[in-house]
This record gives C-alpha cells, sequence and structure tokens, in this order.
C-alpha cells in the first residue's frame, strides 16, 4: 500500500494561502442580492418596464395624442357579428356606428348608414354591396338581417389593431400607458436624485455638526413634512403654472427630509467610530471626514431608502395626476390615464384596470429591489 501514495511537496507560503475566492463589497453585495429570488425578479420587472417605457413607442404606429373618433371606448376583446359573405366581421361601437373587422381582428372603416326604418327599429348599412341591418329591438345593438330579423352569428377576437383598446377620445391605450409609464418614471428619478443631493448633505450636516446647529436644522424638516403635498403642489402650480415641472419641483423640494432623517441617523451613530477618530487626527477637514468617510459607509441606508422613495414618488405623481393637478392634456402620466378612465368606468373599465395595474408593478418591483437590497447590505447577514 505504500507505494501507491505520493508525497506532495508543501512550503509554509502554501500553507499560510487562502485558496477561497476572495470578494470585493461589491461582489459580495451583487452575490446575496441575486440569490433573493423576489429581488430578482423585481430588477428583472423594472429593466422589463423601463424597455417598454424608453424603446416601446418606437415599435409602434399612433402616437400618444392621435384620436380617431370612429373607434372611441374600443375594448381589447371584441365581440363580433359575422357578415353575411362570412368575408369578415362587423363590431358596434359605443357610438352606434359598424365597423368593419377582419378575420384576423383589424379594425376597419365604418359602414355606411342607408336609411333608417323606425317601424322595424333598425338601422340599415351598406356592407359591401349588401344592406345590414343594426337592430335595436331583437338584442341590444345587434346586427341582423334586415329581412328576417335575425341576429348573425357572434364571436369573441382579439382587437389587433388596439391591442389594449382605446379611450373615449379614440387613442391608442398601448402607445398612452408607453409615455405615461415613461413620464412617471423619469418624473420620480429626477425627484429621487434631487432628493438624494439635498437630503444627502442637509442630514450629514445637521448629524456631523450636532448641537445647537442638529436642533435648528431638524426643526426645519419637521416644519417642511407638516405641510400638506398637495396644498405645497397648488401654491407651486399658482407661481409657476401647471406642467411637468411644477410635479418636478414640488416632489424634489419635499421628499428629501425622509432622506435627511436617514443620513443624520447613520452620521450620529458613525461618527464616533475609530475612524472617524483617526481622521481628525491626522488633519483631515469637516468637508473630507463627511464626503469620504461617513456618507459612503452610509451608503447602504441610503440605497434603500432610494429604492423605497421612487415608487413612492411614482404613486404621489399618480395621485396628483387623478385628481387632475398633474400633467396637461394630451400629455399621459398614469394618474391622468386613470383621471381619464373613471368617466368610463362602468362601461370600459380596462381604460382604468391597464394604468392601475401597471402602477402595481412598478411599486412592486421597486419594492422588491429595496427589500433585497436591504438584506445584502446588512453586514450582520453575511456568511
Amino acid at each position: 500500500m505504500d507505494n501507491k501514495w505520493d508525497l506532495l511537496e508543501s512550503t509554509n507560503e502554501d500553507r499560510e494561502k487562502i485558496w477561497s475566492k476572495s470578494r470585493t463589497f461589491a461582489g459580495d453585495v451583487w452575490f446575496r442580492f441575486r440569490h433573493k429570488p423576489t429581488a430578482i425578479a423585481g430588477l428583472i420587472m423594472i429593466l422589463v418596464l423601463l424597455s417598454f417605457a424608453l424603446i416601446g413607442p418606437y415599435f409602434t404606429k399612433y402616437s400618444y395624442s392621435d384620436q380617431n373618433l370612429e373607434v372611441v371606448n374600443v375594448p381589447p376583446l371584441l365581440r363580433v357579428y359575422e357578415t353575411p359573405d362570412q368575408s369578415g366581421y362587423l363590431y358596434v361601437n359605443q357610438s352606434l356606428q359598424v365597423l368593419q373587422v377582419s378575420k384576423d381582428g383589424e379594425l376597419g372603416v365604418q359602414l355606411k348608414k342607408v336609411r333608417d326604418d323606425w317601424d322595424n327599429g333598425v338601422t340599415i348599412f351598406d356592407c359591401n354591396g349588401t344592406e345590414v341591418a343594426l337592430s335595436y329591438a331583437v338584442e341590444p345593438y345587434a346586427v341582423c338581417d334586415p329581412e328576417t330579423l335575425q341576429p348573425y352569428p357572434t364571436a369573441r377576437i382579439r382587437n389587433r389593431s388596439y391591442l389594449f383598446g382605446t379611450d373615449s377620445l379614440g387613442r391608442d391605450i398601448l402607445t398612452r400607458l408607453m409615455y405615461g409609464t415613461r413620464v412617471s418614471l423619469m418624473v420620480a428619478f429626477i425627484a429621487v436624485i434631487v432628493n438624494m443631493v439635498i437630503g444627502i448633505l442637509f442630514g450629514g450636516i445637521s448629524g456631523y455638526a450636532g448641537g445647537m446647529v442638529d436642533t435648528v436644522m431638524m426643526r426645519i424638516v419637521d416644519i417642511i413634512s407638516t405641510i400638506p403635498l398637495t396644498l405645497y403642489v397648488i401654491l407651486i402650480m399658482v407661481i409657476m403654472g401647471t406642467g411637468l415641472q411644477s410635479i418636478v419641483v414640488a416632489l424634489g423640494t419635499t421628499y428629501w427630509v425622509g432622506m435627511a432623517r436617514v443620513v443624520r441617523g447613520q452620521v450620529l451613530s458613525l461618527k464616533n467610530q475609530e475612524f472617524v477618530l483617526a481622521a481628525r487626527t491626522i488633519g483631515s477637514s469637516t468637508k473630507t471626514i463627511l464626503l469620504e468617510h461617513l456618507i459612503p459607509n452610509a451608503m447602504g441606508s441610503i440605497l434603500v431608502t432610494v429604492t423605497m422613495l421612487i415608487p413612492s414618488a411614482i404613486f404621489m405623481e399618480a395621485f396628483l395626476g387623478y385628481l387632475g393637478i398633474g400633467l396637461q392634456p394630451p400629455l399621459a402620466s398614469l394618474g391622468t390615464m386613470c383621471n381619464d378612465a373613471t368617466a368610463n368606468l362602468r362601461t370600459a373599465p380596462y381604460q382604468l384596470f391597464i394604468p392601475a395595474l401597471m402602477i402595481c408593478l412598478i411599486m412592486f418591483g421597486f419594492n422588491f429591489i429595496g427589500d433585497g437590497l436591504r438584506d445584502a447590505l446588512d453586514p450582520k447577514l453575511k456568511k
């Protein structure tokens, strides 16, 4: 048995060498983040929504402001009637106009009205040389044979011209959803960047200075946080006028108070640590200690707070748009789309559910990312 084993040479350097793979702090955070399924799901969700909002409008043939009054309130799923020659379908819109629909679900032109037959309660239309009747008596708004008044066979098909349907002005909801998501995300990201800059500087100075400076600065934060945001937005709109800039200024100048409190708490807990005392000993300035030592060490809590502020800002923008004090037509945001849909909630509920579902997806995505970052940046969970 002795000759079946070979001795390996070893040195003191090999004995002291650590054979496990080392990871940087960023690599360790990414390792823990990607092993959390909900965090990865949230990241994928946000990337898909960003692609949908930024790239999607280049692949649609409509604009957010294009109107077609012939296709008002057309749903994504059409209830249609077969034509007499079975070459396609007929759809009755809310204006009691009859539209041609192809076998593939593409909306065509309106049928030309021939005459009204009030004795039988029908309106006669010309369909490729054949008369068809729109009856108000046999079945509510049924397309039927003008002689027997028997409804044509019905079917359910997808709307291929407008995948998510149209609104009360005949605008494509899918295109407006793309632009609305883009506007809402842009407002949220701009507001969050402004919040980060103001909140980090204000909270960092307050926490590091302490004493009377800290007391005065925190009382300012308390005063700002007690002002209702809706009233604040209205006051800003009186000065700046309605539009996107008013929403950005309102969110950017009020949401930083939460960030300031988080940064202040982190700085208060870190400023008496040994590395800060060492920086003071070697003569580092207050600016250097604050920007190069304290703020980077508080970046974990800052990033988590940012990911939670983004959905909050989107929801607030949607709320202001829903109240009618946000963007002005024809610009679209998720809030203005919900506001426009309330008038047709009973007859066309899809107009409200689609933008509301988009708001929910954005909120879930950023909350999942924030939850994953909170766990990944927590040094107590490092294994």
